[in-house]
């Protein structure tokens, strides 16, 4: 590639798929997304490690993060949120991440269909590189990244701080750093595809 990278906007807009809309986050997402994330375990990767403080970073204005809710089609429930973050359009790179999902939605096809919905955006709108990265100790979070089709790029050491709260103590988190490439991704997609289209077993 010689010209300069030329992205389009990746949103705000909804993204619907089969199974599950990712829709901008709004404030009238707030008590249903509130009531998703009942739990300690939901945030104890997260720098944020509460409902509270999670929703006030999604909603705050910043022009390189998109926040989504994730709806379920069948039943118009909301299940999680995704985003869009560190949108650096120079670059044509991208981070998929701050995703978290209701306990009944994990391990279902919900993510991979939120993430073959926000891939898809991004490339089609021209980025390159899109990034995911989860603490180094979510042995869950990485094993789902890998699935997706990504490849390790290696570990940054104490890359966040992790304030205390319940069920932790404060620490400075390693961050396990993945990227799927542009010329990488038909065969991503068609791997998803895949796993979407299978016959439950």
């Amino acid at each position: 590639m010689t010209a300069a990278p030329k992205t389009r906007p990746l949103g705000p807009r909804i993204l619907r798929g089969r199974l599950v809309a990712l829709e901008p986050l709004l404030a009238e997402h707030e008590e249903a997304l509130r009531h998703a994330a009942a739990g300690v375990e939901t945030f104890r990767y997260f720098a944020q490690p509460d409902f509270a403080s999670w929703y006030a970073r999604a909603r705050a204005p910043d022009p390189r993060r998109l926040a989504f809710a994730v709806r379920r089609l069948a039943d118009g429930m909301l299940l999680g949120s995704t985003s869009y973050c560190d949108i650096t359009e120079a670059d044509a790179r991208v981070e998929i991440g701050s995703t978290w999902y209701a306990p009944e939605a994990r391990g279902t096809e919900v993510n991979p269909e939120a993430k073959l919905l926000l891939l898809a955006n991004a490339f089609e709108a021209g980025y390159h590189c899109i990034v995911l990265r989860t603490c180094s100790r979510n042995a869950r979070s990485r094993a789902a990244i890998l699935k997706l089709g990504a490849k390790q790029d290696g570990i940054l050491r104490a890359a966040v701080w992790m304030p205390p709260a319940p069920g932790r103590d404060g620490y400075f988190r390693d961050s396990a750093f993945y990227s799927i490439l542009a010329d990488e991704w038909p065969a991503v997609r068609a791997g998803l595809d895949a796993r979407l289209t299978a016959p439950a077993s």
